[in-house]
């Protein structure tokens, strides 16, 4: 399994990539051998949530400037994988939004470390119902955008009737699907990370995770808590190196 390692003046993170995501773990050791990340900065941190780099704009930044829309001027398709999950100390990549970006496609460059938060049983079974609820809201705008046409048909010869009619069956797709594929559930797995390690569970399945810190969860730790400008910018610079180990 290929590591990189990400040396900052706080000390080294070692993370280690997933064979399961090619596409994501081939791309960051291409960026990684060609000395991409070096002098970036972690640009983006979010106390109890993510710290997030990668940009290449951020290298020599002037001090406050905005930063977090550099990239490399291509995508990597998303690697989805209910198995590869938002527990703490997962690396996975920043993305546009799904109004820009509904094939949820990576960053070229751009990453986060999740630090998260822990959840009590209460918390997960609450959340459990958002993410079934988002799910479904997912599922049948999908199945929407499918039928797009026979939607413009109907809504041109105004009828009513035959939009009732075709809502109700791509609500009922929607909800056979979601309880076919099981989508918007925690797995037991998911629930005991999320429990005693922590994570942010709401992102799973949004955004690609493509690996997993083996050592130097400290630093993330240390990383999170940094002072902040409004912009969640650190306001003292933090440079990273990576390498491939």
């Amino acid at each position: 399994m290929a590591k990189i390692k990400i040396t900052t003046s706080y000390g080294d993170i070692v993370v280690k990539l997933y064979d399961e995501t090619p596409l994501h773990r081939d791309n960051i050791l291409k960026l990684a051998s060609e000395g991409f990340y070096d002098g970036t900065l972690f640009h983006r941190v979010i106390k109890d949530f993510m710290i997030q780099g990668g940009d290449p704009q951020s290298r020599g930044a002037a001090k406050g400037a905005m930063l977090g829309a550099g990239d490399v001027g291509y995508t990597v398709p998303a690697e989805l994988s209910p198995a590869l999950f938002h527990k703490r100390g997962a690396l996975a990549a920043a993305r546009q939004g799904d109004n820009v970006n509904p094939e949820r496609r990576s960053s070229g460059c751009q990453f986060y470390i999740v630090w998260g938060k822990k959840y009590s049983e209460g918390q997960l079974a609450q959340l459990e119902r958002q993410m079934e609820m988002q799910a479904q809201q997912d599922v049948f705008n999908r199945l929407c955008g499918e039928r797009r046409e026979q939607i413009l048909q109907l809504r041109r010869n105004r009828d009513q009737a035959g939009l009732q009619a075709l809502q109700e069956e791509l609500s009922a797709i929607t909800f056979a699907t979601v309880k076919e594929k099981g989508l918007g559930k925690l797995s037991e797995e998911q629930k005991k990370a999320y429990s005693t390690l922590g994570g942010t569970p709401f992102l799973d399945g949004q955004y690609t995770v493509f690996g997993e810190v083996e050592s130097g969860l400290e630093v993330v730790a240390k990383i999170q808590e940094v002072g902040t400008d409004s912009n969640d910018r650190p306001v003292k610079d933090i440079k990273m190196n990576v390498t491939i180990i």
